[in-house]
């Protein structure tokens, strides 16, 4: 089964909560790959690769987030990777 990728941008309190850090942890729990980071505007932004299996628990993590974050919105763009990442990092904008 081909790997499938999922572009997610999360909206709330999502930032200084280790909301990165706890979304590094569930991919790597699963074996998701890809990448996490802060944007200037307080927003999260994913790219997140594997099987629909470990894409969708790594959505399903980011919809609730880390103790103290409060996700106000979620938007998911699921597509073909064009790029296949080795590991799941946090970077930065």
């Amino acid at each position: 089964m081909a790997d499938r990728e999922a572009h997610v941008i999360v909206s709330g309190r999502v930032q200084g909560v280790w909301f990165r850090a706890s979304t590094k942890e569930a991919a790597d729990r699963v074996g998701a790959r890809g990448w996490v980071r802060n944007l200037p505007d307080g927003r999260v932004e994913a790219l997140i690769q594997g099987s629909e299996e470990q894409v969708r628990a790594v959505i399903d993590f980011m919809k609730v987030g880390p103790p103290g974050a409060r996700v106000e919105d979620i938007q998911v763009v699921w597509k073909e990777p064009d790029q296949v990442y080795d590991s799941f990092s946090i970077t930065y904008a």
